[in-house]
């Protein structure tokens, strides 16, 4: 999934209240190509990141990729209303530095999973995280969960069984990894969600990206490295990308309502397969295969069920 995104969606601005049909029509597949190619751009991270994390320490590549995002976030803020100054007023600043601090700890957790499991194995398992999110929004948000959404729940964590398959042969224990990693992504989305009540969404980008930076870094100059002539264009790469693909998103997000776009996030999974299957020798096995079309399927559904509950809790215009 697209797993880096500061979850711009709760915040994002919305369409004007009637727009011309033709109008609307085209910002909203200009956003679904845009989501489109934003899951090409992470899914090519991942593959640069899996590449520069088995040769140098995760945290490391984090770290100087949060460098380069941070200086984004900084210019992206002073381009916004009231600048700096506004971009950084926030309701809850402890909140958000656990969010960010959450997002950057999640992405280095990722790239051990890359390099230990594969592309392939570590998304296959890490798609279950808008199941998470459905079962911990009970317990952390009070929400009411139909029974629905908890058979969608426990039919993608079977999905996962399937792709993990415990007690057919030897079962890896770096497969916890890519599952602690969306249960870390959950929790940061369940915390935007808090946030988002009081904090706009270019507030809650610009926590994400300076908590992160400043967390990654007090851990990350431990871990320094020389980094080789060959390796340098990688980590411009890496770089590159992770900009791109955020800048891309928030353009996404500003054309349609993000409920409209999360489905097409899921192909995602499908440019890492291409990418793992013909570029770094992964195979897909028929277990992961059908494992991931079971947790994509409950995903999919229990976004299903939350937006027809949000359209029938909606009073009528």
């Amino acid at each position: 999934m697209i797993h880096s995104k500061p979850g711009l969606g709760a915040s994002a601005p919305s369409l004007s209240s009637n727009p011309p049909p033709r109008q609307v029509g085209d910002r909203q597949g200009l956003a679904i190509l845009l989501i489109c190619f934003v899951s090409m751009v992470f899914a090519v991270q991942d593959a640069v990141s899996r590449h520069l994390g088995a040769a140098y320490s995760p945290i490391f590549v984090t770290m100087v990729r949060y460098w380069f995002f941070g200086i984004f976030v900084i210019a992206m803020a002073a381009r916004g209303p009231g600048g700096l100054r506004a971009a950084s007023r926030s309701h809850h600043p402890l909140l958000q530095i656990i969010r960010g601090l959450l997002l950057v700890f999640e992405i280095v957790i990722m790239i051990v999973a890359f390099v230990k499991l594969g592309l392939i194995g570590t998304h296959a398992v890490f798609a279950a995280y808008p199941l998470l999110v459905v079962a911990l929004s009970g317990p952390v948000l009070g929400e009411r969960i139909g029974w629905r959404r908890w058979a969608a729940v426990a039919a993608g964590f079977a999905g996962i069984l399937i792709i993990l398959q415990p007690g057919v042969g030897v079962f890896s224990p770096w497969a916890i990894l890519p599952l602690i990693s969306a249960l870390m992504f959950a929790i940061y989305g369940l915390l935007t969600r808090m946030v988002s009540a009081r904090d706009s969404a270019e507030v809650s980008f610009f926590w994400t990206g300076i908590a992160g930076v400043v967390g990654i870094t007090a851990v990350g100059l431990w871990h320094m490295e020389p980094i080789t002539r060959a390796d340098w264009p990688w980590m411009a790469a890496l770089c590159v990308t992770g900009t791109l693909g955020h800048y891309l998103l928030i353009r996404a997000y500003s054309l349609a309502e993000a409920s409209s776009l999360q489905p097409f996030s899921y192909l995602q999974l499908v440019w890492v397969s291409v990418i793992g299957v013909l570029m770094l020798d992964e195979r897909l096995a028929p277990n992961v295969a059908v494992g991931m079309a079971i947790v994509v399927g409950a995903g999919l559904f229990t976004w299903w069920r939350t937006v027809q509950k949000a359209r029938t809790a909606s009073p009528p215009r």
